[in-house]
């Protein structure tokens, strides 16, 4: 179920939590201002006056229990994986957390008392709900909408119109990678490219310039979303950290930990194959070689 699956890494970054507080403050802002006339609890006041400077202090306060929440939110990456559950019910304690404190603030402090404290709570939870609820689902669309960007895809060439001589069948397709803004920056021969490597919120895509030097480009991106982009080819996942182009593997070697990929260029050291992907990886090898058993040490 995808509640329990990992949050991306891409809502959790320390600029897309800045950037999500910044559009939600507005966001509230502009909608508070919109509301305030239809509403019979609202007591927000702009000008010069002494429910202006509560207003003042309501929507500071607010901003400071969302940076302090987000804060929370960053720093707790390093000890758990948030899943899109621990999200949901974050977000969910967000704006109970500011609908209680505007009820407070209401029936306490600027004693509005005409109606009863749930009455006010329910009708702040509604509002909170819209005007924090709408652009946190706004901000991480956007988010996801730019990582996505920033795939690695695997392209077919072979029914673009060209006056190139034909190739081989496996030069048809070319590994591109695109920045933010939809770009190209990058464009591979698969056989070239040795394997990904994930770091943080980065990775980095290993790969043989045209000299046969081993280089690396490194790109923003999710490892997961390379791997869905690369399903059918020849580049597995093999490790949390690694996908590999087995086509590039000069040797399968069984430890007694497990199994260890060994690429055909000597300056890669060797990667391991870990419980997870062992069966994912030995089905290619048998399915190209039937015949082929993996070397023991």
């Amino acid at each position: 179920m995808i509640l329990n699956e990992k949050l991306p890494g891409y809502l959790l970054g320390k600029y897309q939590l800045i950037g999500t507080v910044t559009f939600s403050v507005l966001f509230a802002v502009v909608f508070l201002n919109l509301y305030i006339p239809f509403s019979e609890t609202a007591w927000f006041e702009l000008g010069d006056s002494a429910m202006f400077s509560m207003t003042l202090v309501f929507i500071t306060i607010s901003i400071l229990i969302l940076i302090c929440s987000r804060m929370l939110m960053y720093r707790s990456k390093s000890v758990y994986e948030m899943t899109y559950l621990a999200y949901i019910i974050w977000c969910a304690g967000e704006i109970l957390t500011i609908s209680g404190f505007y009820t407070w603030f209401t029936t306490d402090i600027t004693l509005q008392q005409e109606y009863s404290e749930w009455s006010v709570f329910t009708r702040a939870l509604r509002n909170v709900a819209i005007a924090l609820g709408l652009p946190y689902l706004i901000s991480g669309m956007y988010f996801a909408i730019i990582d996505k960007n920033n795939t690695i895809r695997l392209m077919n060439y072979e029914n673009v119109v060209t006056d190139e001589p034909a190739k081989a069948e496996n030069q048809t397709q070319k590994i591109t990678l695109f920045d933010n803004s939809g770009a190209l920056k990058l464009s591979l021969n698969p056989d070239n490219l040795y394997y990904i490597e994930s770091d943080d919120n980065y990775i980095k895509v290993w790969y043989t310039d045209s000299k046969g030097e081993l280089k690396q480009y490194m790109l923003r991106c999710r490892l997961k979303t390379i791997e869905e982009s690369f399903k059918g080819s020849s580049l597995i996942r093999c490790h949390r950290k690694y996908i590999v182009n087995l086509s590039k593997v000069g040797m399968l070697r069984k430890e007694s930990d497990g199994y260890v990929l060994d690429l055909e260029n000597e300056a890669i050291p060797p990667i391991t194959v870990t419980k997870t992907y062992t069966d994912r990886v030995l089905s290619h090898f048998t399915e190209q070689s039937p015949l082929l058993e993996p070397m023991e040490d």
